[in-house]
């Protein structure tokens, strides 16, 4: 029976964190080149909004 190789897994293990790290730090650091304008976060209420009223409407 063949023996796990423990050294390559580690290696992998590592080398995916660090991949996750750098993109992490890149959506970070695009994130904060590129911060989301204030009304963005009405948009996404707006929808449902629209939706209660139309509701309120039918009734």
């Amino acid at each position: 029976m063949a023996k796990t190789n423990f050294q390559y897994e580690k290696r992998q293990r590592e080398l995916e964190k660090k991949r996750k790290a750098e993109e992490k730090a890149k959506r970070k650091l695009e994130a904060k080149n590129h911060p989301k304008p204030e009304g963005s976060e009405g948009e996404v209420g707006e929808p449902v909004e629209a939706e209660a009223r139309e509701t309120q409407e039918q009734s």
